[in-house]
């Protein structure tokens, strides 16, 4: 397949496109388009059987909707892409026109017939659905990987097939690599490819999907996540050196003698210092359970309250 390398998918792509045709006003009366262009026929639409390597798997309803009913005013405007297959035909690209035609009840489609082996089929099939503009980067990465595979290619022979950057496939592909849950997330445009590249500088999945998940409902830029795991992978700060002013068996006696005199429990927590000689504040907590209680530890510390 390497000397095929030239950019096959460029020329379908100016050949077939996928998009919704604009709808003009209403006609009177109902436009049906006839095959007058030479090397296009009209092939009955139950004779397609769709493309086993379409890389679309969600197809928006409402856009579904708005195509019929264009293709209800006007016809299919583009051509499907077929191969004959036993009796009847192959899509290999345009799906989309084909749902659309047969919720608009078309009998028939027009089609361009190309003449193609599987692998051949294949590879075409593929690189014309990746060029569209409305794969989410899971359909695409999966296109990308599936490329891979079956042609033994490079990611740089993948970028040349497809009309984009090595770099681009490369980081699709590393999206592969997450769960489950982060790639659902990604599917439904909760979080972009921006926020998958840094998921992926997460070594451990748990923390990939639960911070994909607060990027998604805390609704993170790329920018503020970024900063979200520069803090997480920040080592813990070392606990300043310091010593106690007493020391710990005299705290304990002291605890003692103060509770044997107050009655209750009494914790005594020692002045500290710093490595840099700055001094940490020491405190005594008393515990009492009742105002009856409060009144004689009161008059024990020799008080007199009016």
């Amino acid at each position: 397949m390497a000397a095929r390398q030239g950019g096959l998918g460029r020329g379908l792509g100016a050949l077939i496109r996928d998009g919704v045709d604009p709808a003009p006003p209403p006609p009177a009366q109902p436009v049906v388009q006839e095959a007058a262009t030479p090397g296009i026929q009209r092939v009955a639409v139950e004779a397609i059987t769709p493309c086993p390597f379409q890389p679309r798997r969600a197809f928006d309803e409402d856009a579904l909707g708005e195509l019929a009913q264009s293709i209800r005013l006007r016809g299919v405007l583009q051509p499907l892409l077929v191969r004959r297959v036993g009796d009847g035909y192959e899509l290999m690209a345009g799906e989309r026109r084909l749902r659309a035609s047969i919720q608009a009840e078309l009998a028939d489609v027009p089609v361009i017939v190309m003449e193609a082996a599987d692998e051949e089929a294949l590879e075409v099939a593929l690189v014309e659905n990746l060029q569209r503009e409305d794969l989410n980067i899971v359909e695409i990465a999966d296109g990308y990987q599936l490329l891979l595979d079956r042609f033994a290619l490079t990611h740089e022979q993948v970028a040349d097939r497809v009309g984009c950057s090595r770099s681009a496939v490369t980081n699709a592909l590393r999206i592969r690599e997450l769960p489950a849950p982060v790639k659902a997330l990604l599917a439904d445009g909760q979080i972009s490819a921006g926020h998958a590249k840094l998921l992926n500088g997460l070594a451990i999945p748990e923390e990939q999907v639960q911070v994909a998940e607060a990027a998604a409902t805390q609704n993170l830029s790329v920018r503020a996540l970024d900063e979200l795991i520069k803090k997480m992978q920040r080592p813990p700060r070392k606990p300043r050196a310091m010593r106690q002013d007493i020391p710990a068996d005299h705290v304990g006696h002291l605890s003692d003698r103060l509770h044997s005199h107050f009655g209750t429990s009494i914790h005594v927590i020692p002045s500290r210092t710093y490595a840099n000689g700055k001094k940490g504040k020491g405190h005594i907590q008393i515990d009492f359970f009742s105002n009856e209680d409060l009144d004689r530890i009161i008059e024990l510390i020799g008080l007199e309250i009016d």
